[in-house]
């Protein structure tokens, strides 16, 4: 359906009746008209500030018309490949601008982005494209080891391409074709693909508490609601200069700050998360915000050359994926003293953002998440789905509003879960103080959070329970002064059978990322248990607590 389509009397009779028919046929001819999708992001900054720098990768600039005629570019690639309404087009690369062309062009194509995490091993990653059946895959050069071995075990895969970016002088094969020479023969000018707030444009894999990752599908009206609650809740200004430092296929970074930032006008600088590397891009490029977890905070407060930059021009400081130790947030707000700093949480499904420590109430909550964002509603629940409202008790953080994700694809049961009574349930579980602002005080689900990423303990404990001598493991999350939590095994041997911490830790390193190693193996004669035979993970995490502190 288009304006160009002359009206028939059938198209009339829905101008005079309110109805779901009237409604839908309103909506759709008038969709380029009152539409709000991200595909018109770009077009609507690039409108206001066409001559503004938008992206600035190495030795490249784009300025926002330019943005915006390469974004449209890679549309009509992707839609000249055959891809469709809804297929999945998936990406394995670092912060680059075809990563970002490729995110906004699959937005404005109507497709759905598909960003890989790189620290996952091939087989994973092979598994993420065939659950997804994604028909393009963009791969980097530096990152075609990852899945050189399984490119004949993805049969979804119609299209290839090839992201140069030095690490290699041509691509690996002749089945890729080369990212710049393939959309660079496009025209610029935008589709006609009708393009709805309520459309899925991206997916991403989270692993929870099971061995196989879940696919969460989120929709136009999810980002973008989020979109205005960060910018609202966070501060965000056009004029702010932003250091993009972690990685851009997690939500974190691509959704709560450098997408918004793309809508309001500023500038956003895409680096990789060495630290520095990112205390050297603050300063060059005098960033006024940057967002790391704590780890990444630690280590520029660490750094040898810290007070050798001057980051005066940082104003905004913001921190998320993990809990920031108290003394670590005191030090920032004293060596960056012109700075705020907020804290962010929330989860993949949420899109990510949930509830805001803003910057005012930083020291006055110490060690608190905050509130729910502008969008976002917040309560605590018991274990029959009964709101809590007693200050102190602990329960499950639930979460309503546009932020929530559509479905957790191909996995109904799972949804339904998620969503039961009304709200969205994070598996973490808080405590509310008399002001109603949390605090994230466990995991319902069994899941350690190390350095910001998200490991399920059922896959390392199968991974150790392939030593034929190992008798039970419990794998736990223990403090640790750099990653926060360190994947930690507790190991009971069977009788009579010895083994060394060394032994299973490169049998972990055959069957799991490196983030997902345990960083120590304790060997111990029993685990802790309930009458019923449950192990007790808490009791571990109290008496191993201090492993790391020497």
């Amino acid at each position: 359906m288009s304006l160009d389509t002359p009206l028939t009397d059938a198209d009339r009779a829905n101008y005079n009746f309110i109805t779901k028919e009237s409604v839908e046929y309103l909506v759709n001819r008038y969709n380029k008209v009152n539409r709000w999708v991200i595909a018109d992001m770009t077009r609507r900054t690039a409108y206001r500030y066409p001559d503004k720098p938008a992206v600035v990768f190495r030795d490249t600039t784009l300025t926002y018309a330019q943005l915006e005629g390469a974004c449209n570019r890679v549309a009509n690639a992707l839609v000249d490949l055959g891809v469709q309404k809804y297929d999945r087009v998936a990406i394995l690369a670092h912060n680059t601008i075809d990563h970002v062309l490729t995110w906004f062009g699959c937005c404005k194509a109507g497709a759905v982005y598909l960003g890989l995490n790189y620290m996952l091993r091939g087989k994973d990653i092979a598994y993420c494209i065939n659950h997804s059946e994604s028909n393009v895959f963009i791969v980097e050069d530096a990152l075609y080891d990852l899945v050189k071995d399984v490119l004949d075990e993805m049969p979804s895969v119609k299209a290839w391409i090839w992201s140069r970016q030095g690490a290699r002088t041509e691509a690996a094969s002749d089945r890729f074709r080369d990212f710049e020479t393939w959309y660079q023969g496009y025209p610029e000018n935008e589709l006609e693909t009708l393009l709805r707030i309520e459309d899925p444009v991206q997916m991403s894999y989270t692993s929870g508490t099971e061995s196989l990752p879940k696919g969460v599908i989120l929709s136009n009206q999810a980002l973008l609601s989020q979109y205005m609650s960060c910018i609202v809740d966070g501060q965000y200004s056009e004029e702010d200069v932003q250091v993009n430092a972690l990685p851009l296929y997690h939500c974190a970074q691509r959704d709560v700050f450098m997408t918004p930032l793309f809508w309001l006008g500023g500038t956003n600088i895409l680096i990789g998360p060495e630290v520095g590397q990112i205390l050297k891009s603050i300063a060059h490029h005098k960033a006024t915000m940057f967002f790391a977890p704590p780890t990444v905070w630690i280590g520029m407060l660490r750094h040898p050359d810290f007070a050798a930059y001057d980051l005066t021009s940082l104003r905004k400081c913001y921190y998320g994926a993990s809990i920031m130790p108290v003394e670590i947030l005191k030090e920032l707000l004293e060596k960056l003293p012109a700075a705020a700093v907020w804290n962010l949480y929330g989860q993949t499904e949420l899109a990510p953002l949930h509830t805001v420590l803003k910057a005012k109430d930083a020291m006055r909550k110490l060690g608190s998440a905050g509130m729910a964002g502008i969008n976002m509603e917040t309560r605590l629940e018991d274990a029959n789905l009964q709101a809590i409202c007693r200050p102190g008790a602990p329960g499950e953080i639930c979460g309503k509003g546009p932020h929530a994700l559509t479905m957790y694809f191909k996995d109904p049961d799972k949804t339904e879960e998620a969503m039961k009574g009304g709200w969205f349930h994070s598996g973490d579980v808080g405590i509310m103080d008399e002001d109603r602002y949390i605090t994230v005080a466990d995991r319902k689900k069994d899941m350690v959070k190390t350095g910001g990423e998200n490991v399920s303990t059922r896959e390392v404990e199968e991974a150790i329970y392939r030593d034929p001598r190992v008798q039970e493991v419990a794998v736990i999350g223990v403090p640790h002064p750099k990653w926060i939590e360190a994947v930690t095994a507790i190991v009971v041997p069977k009788s009579g059978c010895a083994m060394t911490e060394q032994e299973l830790v490169k049998l972990c390193q055959e069957y799991l990322a490196g983030f997902k190693v345990p960083k120590r193996v304790v060997f111990v004669s029993a685990l802790p248990k309930t009458p019923t035979g449950k192990i007790l993970k808490r009791d571990l995490r109290v008496t191993y607590g201090a492993l790391f502190d020497g």
